[in-house]
């Protein structure tokens, strides 16, 4: 049996490992570093906040992050990647905030906190999967379609 890799965008894949990698990955280990700092303990009541605060500004800063570093990645303009930022930002955040608090909800309460950063970074790539893409739908498509549940969202073509 042989694979194809023919088929592969080596330089998506190299933008991707990149961003991932060198952005990405220590600002997660900060955040949670961070968070473990100012509410130590994982009681169920601390997890609700450290989520809740990770709900309302890491996971925007990330989302914003991820269309605008891509973009550039992919020698975009600025106000090409703003635009997508524009366009993309809200639906990705919708199907986000059904799907993170439940995780970081397992990663503070249930995870010791000296495994807390492999565990969130296998979600990161399942989530790192989805991110992909809606990064590569057309943003005029994605902004048509921005008032549909998560899961219509996801049922888009590319």
């Amino acid at each position: 049996m042989y694979i194809i890799i023919e088929n592969y965008d080596w330089l998506r894949c190299a933008r991707f490992g990149l961003y991932g990698s060198c952005y990405v990955a220590p600002t997660l280990y900060s955040w949670l570093t961070i968070a473990n700092i100012m509410w130590p303990g994982s009681s169920i009541r601390v997890g609700i906040i450290k989520t809740f605060v990770e709900t309302v500004t890491y996971t925007p800063f990330a989302m914003c992050s991820f269309y605008f570093g891509m973009s550039l990645l992919e020698m975009k303009p600025v106000n090409e990647a703003a635009a997508e930022v524009q366009a993309k930002f809200w639906p990705t955040y919708k199907v986000g905030a059904s799907v993170w608090p439940a995780v970081a909800m397992v990663n503070f309460c249930l995870i010791r906190p000296k495994n807390r950063v492999p565990f969130i970074s296998l979600c990161s790539l399942v989530w790192t999967c989805f991110l992909a893409y809606m990064k590569h739908l057309d943003k005029e498509k994605v902004a048509a379609k921005a008032g549909q549940s998560p899961v219509q969202l996801m049922k888009m073509n590319i």
